[in-house]
C-alpha cells in the first residue's frame, strides 16, 4: 500500500545549505512526496494550524527535515510542533488525528559520526538528541522511524553530497511504496 509523505523542511539559512538544499532537491519531485517549507510558508513565525493539520490528514509518514543546531530544532520546528499538535487533536482524549501514522527525522549535524556518543565532545548519540520527537510521535499514538543522519554537513564534498542526496530519494521512494522501515526505540540501543 502506497504512503503519502509529509516532507516538513526548516532550515533558516536555506540559500546557505549544501547539503540540505541538495536533500531537499532530491526528492521535490517524487510521487506520493509533499515538500512543505516551513520557513517559507510561515516568515512570521505565524503558523495556519487548520492548514497544517490538514495537511497531516492527508499523508501517513510525517518527516521533519532540518539541521541540528544547538543539540536540537531550528525555531520553527518548536514553533510547529506547539501550534499544530494540539491536546484533543494529536493526543489527549479524544486526541487521535495521528494515530498509527509515521514520524521520523532528517538531520544533518556539522560534527562527524565521532563526536556524537558516550566517547565523543558531544557525549550523546543523534539518536539520543532527537528524543524529544520519538517521545513526541509515541504520545501521538504515531510509530517512530530511524532517524536519516548526514554527519559533518559542512566538510562534505559535492560527490559525497550527490551520494546523501540519492540515498535519501531512494529511502522515500522505498516509503512512498509501502516499506517503511522498523519502528525505531532509542531505549534499545
Amino acid at each position: 500500500m502506497n504512503q503519502r509523505v509529509l516532507v516538513l523542511y526548516a532550515h533558516p539559512l536555506h540559500a546557505r545549505s549544501q547539503v540540505n538544499a541538495a536533500l531537499r532537491e532530491a526528492i521535490q519531485t517524487l510521487p506520493g512526496v509533499t515538500l512543505h517549507d516551513l520557513y517559507e510558508s510561515y516568515p512570521e513565525f505565524v503558523v495556519d494550524v487548520a492548514r497544517e493539520q490538514a495537511l497531516l490528514l492527508e499523508h501517513e509518514v510525517v518527516l521533519l527535515q532540518f539541521p541540528l543546531q544547538w543539540y536540537s530544532a531550528p525555531a520553527m520546528i518548536k514553533e510547529w510542533l506547539d501550534a499544530v499538535l494540539e491536546e484533543g487533536w494529536a493526543y489527549g482524549q479524544r486526541g487521535d488525528k495521528l494515530r498509527g501514522k509515521a514520524m521520523m527525522c532528517a538531520v544533518s549535524a556539522g560534527g562527524a559520526s565521532d563526536v556524537y556518543g558516550p566517547d565523543g565532545v558531544n557525549r550523546y548519540t543523534v539518536e539520543e538528541l532527537l528524543r524529544p520527537f520519538e517521545l513526541t510521535a509515541r504520545l501521538c499514538g504515531m510509530r517512530y522511524l530511524r532517524p536519516f543522519v548526514t554527519f559533518a554537513a559542512r566538510r562534505l564534498d559535492d560527490a559525497v553530497i550527490a551520494v546523501r542526496a540519492r540515498e535519501y530519494a531512494d529511502m522515500l521512494a522505498q516509503i512512498v511504496s509501502g516499506e517503511l522501515p522498523a519502528p525505531f526505540d532509542s531505549r534499545s540501543r
